[in-house]
């Protein structure tokens, strides 16, 4: 579990807040497997006996005071006494990790009734739901990503395979040769849902297939693969074949009939299972019909804001079905290859509100979906987690962001139905009171607890053999993640802005930004951003100045005296500039900024850094590295003088050869050069898989690496300038930052 504050000395008062002007909050990785410093959780049994507070329900941690009879709350402060079983525990330091650690990962007792045990049948299970309504290319694409993932899926899990478009398909992939089982969705919204239920087509355990005997069968299954002509749509809709040019991805029909097929055997034959569904365009048959005409110019002659129409869901379809999914333990992975308006804003709530994932990919030629889908099926997941966040009683816990469903009932309490090791939530803090930090002297504390399941393997011993021989059968395992912290009151506001983490600022940033344009609009976002960077300079300059009386030319935009700050107009200047924040008109297309919400709403504070400023490095030749960091302007690259660099922009990863390289240096660089070393290491620990690409200046088109030295360009959009892009924005925040000095001098 990975926690990350934006400041490490806290304000002591809400005055100090406001005074500050900087975002106070957490990141929190979860089911991470090391902290931020890469130290692991101390391990154990025992989380059912962990004490908890009698006030206000928090973990006993090495942080709470002991006493012979009992303990002190470290949150609240609370006595409380030790119960006989916790007294007899407690004499035997060793055996009781929360005595000894405040971060710590304990195992929970898991009843039978629940898929504990050795006996549990709760199998790992895996569907596919692949979209017929495409094209073929589109379709090889999905067969080679599925055959990646069977290469991933553990021995012992349950497979099946489902396509979509008029009809349903369900797929035997358990006989000599695969059969198929159709079932035809009503083209009518007004019909009752499909002629015959899933299980009645095919049992459920006829449909899904374990991996380590059929995947040849699985295989020979994916190569029957067809996309589904034009005439067969028209004449499922009762249409001619030349009228009907797109139309029959009945996908909403076939994503209800599925999770409600995998319902029946939720807790007895699986504890989650995942669906990875493949669209090729926006669903516009059956329910969950989208209309796809919203997308277009007549928002121009309407005079209607595109930047805040296109944002919201179009219907509450795709939101209520992600609500059913969480109660019948399905998590859905949506993969959507196509360059065509496919309506994400609608479709992201059936991934993200169960769990999963929303990748976008604009074309089959160079997609990662393949490696991607590896990588998400190679890595550990949690699921059924419940994630609280506790704090001390002069401060609580104010917004919370994420991709979680809060419980109906318990405040800042978060249901999560399936977190791996790089998804990251992000709560901000306020005061409980106006006395602030009532004793300066005391620690703020937060305390973290994360509940989470997981399934492993079983080796059985056969006979009298020594060797363990892997038996396909699985284990829930139930556990209690803690971590308690402690922060220190700030004297003062330099101790403040010194503490500050600008890249967990930039995190909890781009959350409120995000949310304020889905609810305002990208330009409501955008003025709300470059408003806050003008207040911090403004407060900045108020604290730290001897004379009240600043005059406006002396107003410190780069935050000269503090270096943990020197970044923040940079990473301000750059969301300006990516298309999370651009403007419709500049050509950004709504579901690729859908897309990059959902991404960056996941990511952890570093990579979220790398996505909107990118990292320049240079090197004077493949084995040497010249310099760490420059900033993003072509200036860097005259200046720095070496011949190559590196650019990661965590989706994308670019090695650039000036045209002034030396002709002698070989291009692309060898497999076994340093600077391959560290594009390997860095292609290794991203959740998605960067696309690497090489550019040779002077010979190659260098538009993509240019596009990226963001600092020559204007923030509004209309291009290169003159050198002025990143000063003039500087100018501009200096200004408004002295205006409010000004103002509030006056008042």
């Amino acid at each position: 579990m990975a926690v990350r504050a934006t400041i490490s000395r806290f304000p002591a008062t809400p005055e100090a807040l406001e005074s500050c002007a900087v975002q106070w909050g957490v990141a929190v990785t979860p089911f991470a497997a090391a902290d931020e410093r890469g130290q692991p959780p101390t391990t154990g049994s025992g989380g059912d006996r962990v004490p908890r507070c009698e006030h206000c329900w928090a973990y006993f941690s090495s942080h709470c005071d002991l006493e012979r009879w009992g303990w002190s709350c470290a949150l609240c402060g609370t006595l409380n006494g030790f119960d006989d079983d916790t007294a007899r525990r407690f004499q035997r330091p060793d055996a009781c990790p929360e005595l000894n650690a405040s971060f710590v990962d304990l195992e929970i007792p898991v009843d039978e009734a629940e898929g504990g045990g050795d006996a549990v049948q709760a199998r790992p299970v895996y569907v596919a739901a692949v979209d017929l309504a495409c094209s073929e290319e589109f379709l090889e694409l999905i067969k080679s990503s599925l055959l990646a993932a069977l290469e991933a899926l553990i021995p012992g899990s349950l497979f099946g395979l489902i396509t979509f478009s008029h009809k349903i398909g369900l797929y035997d992939l358990q006989g000599p040769i695969p059969v198929v089982k159709n079932i035809f969705i009503p083209p009518d919204l007004e019909e009752d849902g499909l002629p015959v239920a899933l299980e009645d087509a095919m049992p459920l355990l006829s449909f899904l297939a374990p991996i380590d005997t059929c995947k040849d069968r699985i295989a020979a299954a994916l190569e029957t693969l067809r996309p589904t002509s034009s005439w067969e749509r028209g004449a499922a809709s009762g249409q001619e074949e030349d009228t009907v040019l797109l139309g029959g991805r009945g996908f909403g029909t076939a994503m209800s009939a599925l999770i409600d097929y995998l319902s029946s055997e939720y807790g007895s034959m699986f504890a989650l299972a995942r669906v990875f569904a493949f669209l090729s365009g926006a669903p516009d048959y059956g329910a969950g019909l989208l209309d796809t005409r919203r997308y277009g110019e007549q928002y121009a002659s309407k005079g209607v804001d595109a930047d805040l129409a296109l944002l919201p869901e179009q219907i509450p379809f795709y939101r209520d079905l992600a609500a059913v999914a969480v109660q019948a333990g399905v998590c859905i992975d949506l993969f959507a290859v196509t360059d065509e308006y496919t309506d994400l804003a609608s479709l992201k709530f059936l991934s993200i509100e169960s769990g999963g994932s929303l990748f976008l990919y604009a074309n089959t030629d160079d997609s990662t979906l393949p490696q991607d889908i590896y990588r998400l099926l190679s890595r550990p997941y949690a699921f059924g987690c419940v994630l609280r966040l506790r704090t001390s009683s002069d401060f609580e816990p104010g917004n919370s962001y994420g991709h979680f469903f809060p419980d109906p009932q318990y405040e800042n309490v978060q249901h999560i139905i399936c977190c791996d090791s790089f998804a990251t939530y992000a709560y901000d803090f306020d005061f409980a009171h106006n006395d602030g930090f009532s004793r300066h002297t005391d620690p703020a504390v937060i305390q973290i607890a994360f509940q989470y399941s997981v399934i492993e393997p079983v080796e059985e011993t056969w006979g009298n053999e020594s060797q363990s021989s892997a038996s396909n059968k699985f284990c829930l395992k139930r556990r209690l993640r803690i971590r308690t912290l402690q922060y220190r009151p700030a004297r003062n506001i330099s101790e403040i802005y010194d503490s500050v983490d600008p890249e967990v600022v930039l995190h909890i940033l781009v959350h409120k930004v995000i949310l304020e344009s889905l609810d305002k609009g990208v330009r409501e976002g955008r003025q709300q951003v470059q408003a806050w960077l003008a207040l911090l300079a403004a407060r900045y300059n108020q604290a730290l100045s001897s004379d009240s009386r600043t005059p406006m030319s002396s107003i410190d935009i780069d935050f000269s005296q503090c270096p943990q700050l020197q970044m923040v107009p940079q990473l301000v200047f750059a969301l300006l500039r990516s298309p999370l924040l651009r403007l419709h008109e500049e050509g950004v297309h709504p579901d690729y900024r859908i897309y990059l919400q959902c991404l960056f709403s996941a990511l952890e504070p570093s990579s979220l850094a790398k996505a909107i400023y990118p990292v320049l490095i240079s090197y004077s030749s493949p084995d040497k590295q010249a310099f760490p960091r420059h900033s993003l302007s072509r200036a860097a690259l005259i200046m720095s003088e070496s011949p190559i660099f590196l650019l990661d922009a965590f989706t994308n990863l670019i090695v650039y050869y000036s045209s002034t390289a030396d002709p002698s240096i070989p291009f692309p660089p060898p497999r076994d050069c340093l600077l391959r070393t560290r594009i390997n290491k860095l292609k290794q620990d991203r959740c998605i898989t960067p696309k690497l690409t090489f550019i040779h200046g002077g010979k190659d088109d260098s538009t993509l690496f240019e596009n990226y030295l963001i600092e020559e360009q204007d923030v509004d959009g209309s291009g290169f300038t003159t050198g002025s892009g990143f000063v003039a924005f500087r100018e501009s925040v200096r200004n408004v930052a002295a205006e409010i000095v000004q103002e509030e001098m006056g008042s």
